[in-house]
Parts: structure tokens; C-alpha cells; sequence
């Protein structure tokens, strides 16, 4: 079955930055749209960013233009750049594969949807504090 494994996490100042990876084992990760997602204690799980197979984005609007989703140039790892770290982005943060990007509404904000993946990563913390 298909293997996720994320890293990159850790301790980072305010307006610091952390990139975060993630690579699959015993399947292709280009056949898989990956997406990032994050969740805070005490809160729901969110949507990051998306990257199809093809390369096409989809960020959450409380991460536009700080944060970006790219691939390697071996499709083997989709990574997660993540600049002007804010304490609210503490979190711990999941990747996870399926055929496509989905962008939900909700409260007059999109995120990146986590309906229907097919696995999950176990994730990553990243804490962000002075």
C-alpha cells in the first residue's frame, strides 16, 4: 500500500521558515494529487495546499503568500514552503494522496478539501514561538 512520510518540522521563531517534505514508498507519488493539511490543538484538521499530478496549486487563503506547494524534479517528493511563520501556524501538519485537488467554501474562505484521500502521512509538528 501506499507509504507517506513527512519531515522538516521543529521549533521556529515568528516570521522564520520551515519547508517541509514529503516522499511515498511502495507506489509513484506523481500519480497522486498531494495535500497538505494541518491541525492545531483543540481544533479542526484544515487544508494547507494542493498539487496535482500536473502541477497546478491550490493554497488556502490563510496561507497565500506565505506558504507554497511544489514537487521535485524526480516527482518523488512534494514539498512545503512555508515563510513569515505566524504563532497561529503552530500545528501539526499532514500530507496526504489522491487522484485530485478539491477547494471547499466555508465562511467566505477556501482550503483545500480532505474528502476522499486515500492515505495519510502520520505528520509533522511545527511549532512556531518566540
Amino acid at each position: 500500500q501506499l507509504q507517506l512520510v513527512e519531515s522538516g518540522g521543529g521549533l521556529v521563531q515568528p516570521g522564520g521558515s520551515l519547508r517541509l517534505s514529503c516522499a511515498a514508498s511502495g507506489f509513484t507519488l506523481a500519480d497522486y494529487a498531494i495535500t497538505w493539511f494541518r491541525q492545531a490543538p483543540g481544533k479542526e484538521r484544515e487544508g494547507v495546499a494542493c498539487i496535482t499530478r500536473s502541477g497546478s496549486k491550490d493554497l488556502a487563503d490563510s496561507v497565500k503568500g506565505r506558504f507554497t506547494v511544489s514537487r521535485d524534479n524526480a516527482n518523488t517528493t512534494v514539498n512545503l514552503q512555508m515563510n513569515n511563520l505566524k504563532p497561529e501556524d503552530t500545528a501539526v501538519y499532514s500530507c496526504a494522496a489522491r487522484s485530485f485537488c478539491h477547494v471547499i467554501y466555508r465562511d467566505g474562505r477556501s482550503y483545500p478539501s480532505d474528502v476522499g484521500m486515500d492515505y495519510w502521512g502520520k505528520g509533522t509538528l511545527v511549532t512556531v514561538s518566540s
